[in-house]
């Protein structure tokens, strides 16, 4: 590597560094206070913990970030360049457009490589560990579930409101069970109470002290045209508040998604050697084709990281901008046109006839194409 291809690698690495930390940062925290902020608030997470779980999250954005980070990184780093007149010397010099994009399509060689080992194996681990830490987390306090003066909407089926907590008493108590389609279909309301932890059923379960129940029509529950009944009575027990969707029993579910490369060969052994009967064939290949998918995915997300590192070499020199804005927008439109279509093949995994795993591969093979086209375009215009 000469002085040129080395001053090239470390003006684009930098860049590309600091933008892929940059949107690793944005993704994470915005997973972070969707999934983890209430939790906080409640008090149910440890600092440790939540600096723990953040951590996990890190690989699951990670792989998203860097298609993104590379593509603005090359852009500002040769748009400047560009704006500088330095790629002009270059080409003056007897310098080809492919010599001086070796340096950045080695970078996108390296980072392919980086997301095909974080996304077969670095965020599987993370993603599975960063469920069973939050699981263990909320099992540890359960009842950190219960937030006085918040509607409580975490448990389906039923919506509960707390006025004050001391321990495991609560005093003012307001309790919703809906139906379906969210509609209430009894209403609890009680001085008093006290909270317990069932174990057993892996559910809170609140024993309320002089309530009144309000049931209503389970046909129709907006029908007020009869009263509804409301008896009173020293204690309501049958109300329980089940945590199955927070941690369940057997574990957590591992979705296909988290599943390591060596995990997913195993999976889809298991179901080309399965014989289902005839009723199931179906759904058997619906299942496979989705894993398929799973698979072809994690690949074509590796690929883009190239794909995307190829196409900024030569819009980086075409645009020739400075702006960081102008040159952020540009990667955004590109990277979110990228997912867009990745999205609306991902919709026909109940359709195994139309093979959405390989038109998978569409949008690499098209930005892949755009890549080339752009190169020659370039080198025509010498």
């Amino acid at each position: 590597m000469n002085l040129l291809d080395r001053y090239i690698f470390k003006s684009v690495f930098g860049t590309c560094l600091g933008a892929v930390a940059l949107f690793t940062f944005v993704l994470t925290l915005g997973n972070v206070i969707r999934d983890l902020l209430a939790h906080v608030l409640a008090g149910q997470l440890p600092v440790m913990t939540l600096v723990r779980l953040v951590w996990l999250w890190v690989p699951a954005m990670a792989i998203y970030a860097l298609p993104m980070g590379l593509l603005t990184g090359v852009l500002l780093t040769l748009g400047r360049l560009s704006a500088d007149s330095e790629i002009t010397a270059m080409r003056a010099a007897g310098i080809s457009l492919g010599r001086i994009a070796r340096p950045v399509l080695a970078i996108g060689l390296l980072s392919g490589a980086a997301a095909l080992y974080i996304n077969f194996e670095s965020m599987p681990h993370a993603r599975v560990s960063y469920e069973r830490e939050f699981a263990e987390a909320l099992r540890a306090n359960p009842m950190s579930f219960i937030v006085p003066k918040t509607f409580i909407r975490s448990f389906k089926g039923t919506v509960i409101y707390v006025g004050e907590k001391e321990g495991s008493v609560l005093r003012d108590i307001w309790l919703w069970e809906l139906d379906d389609r969210q509609r209430v279909v009894r209403l609890i309301r009680a001085e008093s109470g006290r909270l317990d932890y069932d174990e057993a059923t892996n559910s809170l379960v609140p024993t309320l002290s002089r309530a009144k129940t309000e049931e209503r029509n389970a046909v129709n529950p907006e029908d007020f045209s009869k009263s509804p009944r409301a008896p009173s009575a020293e204690k309501v027990e049958e109300v329980r508040l089940s945590l199955d969707s927070y941690f369940g029993h057997e574990g957590i579910r591992v979705k296909r998604e988290w599943l390591t490369y060596d995990e997913l060969q195993t999976e889809r052994d298991k179901l080309a050697t399965d014989t289902p009967p005839p009723e199931k064939t179906k759904a058997v290949r619906e299942e496979q084709m989705k894993l398929a998918i799973v698979y072809h995915d994690k690949l074509n997300l590796a690929l883009a990281v190239f794909s995307f590192a190829l196409i900024g070499v030569p819009l980086g020199i075409r645009v020739s901008r400075r702006e960081t804005s102008a040159n952020l927008g540009l990667a955004l439109g590109l990277v979110l046109s990228y997912y867009v279509l990745t999205v609306m093949v991902k919709w026909l995994d109940r359709h195994p006839e139309y093979r959405p795993d390989l038109l998978l591969w569409v949008p690499n093979l098209l930005f892949l194409a755009l890549g080339v086209w752009l190169f020659t375009r370039i080198e025509q215009r010498k």
